[in-house]
């Protein structure tokens, strides 16, 4: 996917109350995450790399807003966004 798609899912689609995504690749099974932003969020969005923490870390970076929690994806491996409450919908 393109930065603008991400960057247009992320401001239409995750609130504060409904921030996890399922993020489908092209190449891989599909992961279930939360797109964080640290310092670095700008530099790394121009270069169509984000930080998720997955569904793993879930609760621990619920308490702690851990960075270390999160893993680098590309953005151009990724096929598909959806917000959780677009899946309960279906």
């Amino acid at each position: 996917m393109h930065i603008e798609e991400i960057e247009k899912f992320i401001a239409n689609k995750i609130t504060e109350e409904e921030a996890f995504v399922k993020i489908s690749f092209k190449k891989r099974d599909p992961v279930y995450g939360l797109f964080v932003k640290d310092k670095d969020y700008n530099f790394l969005k121009s270069k169509n790399f984000w930080r998720i923490v997955t569904r793993n870390g879930f609760e621990e970076y619920s308490k702690s807003k851990n960075m270390a929690l999160a893993r680098m994806f590309s953005g151009s491996e990724f096929s598909k966004l959806t917000s959780i409450k677009d899946m309960s919908e279906i």
